[in-house]
């Protein structure tokens, strides 16, 4: 009797711990660590959202840039290893929470792995290539890339991320061969392409659409299941002859594994708030993002299902890293 007694008390003493804890928080400075250096997409949206998501918490957001690893593995081991009391988050996307697990051997956790906090936005993602390129379609491209085997040089933002995997998901179904460059993030990348290291670069809608209203760069084809609004006039993967490709960038929040639900519940909620506010409306308008706020429970379910879709991807792509 006593024993069940004192199992009793202890699971009463650790319960109400956890009560105070979601009850003191958040009491400092709230950190979101980005995988990625500034200027990709994941750092575009995380500094997009902080300013309102900051209000509506009560504490400021500090974004911590943390690249490195294939796929931005270091920043998602860091926040696993994190105190699971909210006050460390993780700007979570397509490349370091569901393709890098499924690909690097030593990553060393799955999607699962993370407690879910919130979705954010959904990105169409856009293949574009450099003026100098003479392709104005996917056609003339893959017809140009077969003509020239392995002398074309696309672009990713690393080993293992969304626009990697994405540049060999062309390369099978095309049946061609191009050289895969690998930047330090979204933003080198681009700046290479920009420049003329490489010819292509599949990246997030919201980071290329600017460069090719302004004419230095080419849109050739978007990943989305439908034409963009933003840009109707480019078709899609799907109508250019690859059926099935369909791929998009998408951000939300994680937090370490532990994090209580009434901490992430808060946090959801926040996200919200700032999702709904006119400022972060018109700025994911003007960059192409579609808000997709969702709770801990919802975006569970939403990862579990993007998880089996860049399964049967990643296996067609046949990419691993050691």
């Amino acid at each position: 009797m006593k024993q069940k007694i004192a199992g009793v008390l202890v699971l009463f003493i650790a319960q109400l711990q956890v009560f105070e804890s979601a009850q003191a928080f958040p009491d400092r400075p709230v950190k979101l660590v980005v995988g990625s250096p500034a200027g990709g997409p994941p750092d575009i949206m995380a500094r997009l959202l902080s300013d309102k998501f900051g209000a509506a918490l009560g504490q400021p957001i500090v974004i911590e840039n943390r690249p490195g690893g294939a796929g931005g593995t270091i920043a998602a081991r860091s926040v696993i290893a994190a105190e699971p009391d909210g006050h460390t988050l993780m700007m979570g996307s397509t490349s370091t929470i569901l393709i890098a697990p499924l690909i690097v051997k030593s990553a060393g956790y799955t999607s699962d792995t993370f407690a879910p906090v919130a979705g954010l936005s959904e990105s169409t993602e856009v293949l574009a290539v450099h003026p100098s390129v003479k392709a104005n379609s996917v056609a003339e491209l893959v017809s140009l890339a077969k003509s020239q085997p392995g002398m074309l040089r696309y672009a990713s933002a690393g080993v293992g991320t969304l626009p990697h995997i994405e540049g060999e998901l062309l390369k099978a179904r095309a049946g061609i061969e191009m050289s895969h460059i690998p930047y330090r993030g979204g933003g080198p990348a681009l700046t290479g392409l920009l420049g003329g290291e490489v010819q292509m670069f599949f990246s997030a809608l919201t980071q290329m659409l600017p460069y090719i209203r302004g004419g230095q760069l080419r849109g050739l084809a978007v990943t989305s299941e439908k034409r963009s609004a933003l840009a109707p006039e480019l078709p899609t993967m799907v109508e250019s002859g690859y059926d099935q490709f369909v791929t998009a960038s998408i951000n939300f929040i994680v937090a370490p594994p532990g994090t209580p639900i009434a901490v992430r519940r808060q946090i959801s909620e926040a996200v919200a708030r700032a999702l709904a506010s006119v400022e972060v409306k018109e700025a994911f308008s003007r960059i192409g993002a579609l808000a997709r706020p969702a709770s801990p429970e919802e975006l569970s379910l939403y990862l579990a299902q993007q998880q089996l879709l860049w399964a049967r991807i990643v296996e067609a792509t046949r990419v691993t890293v050691d």
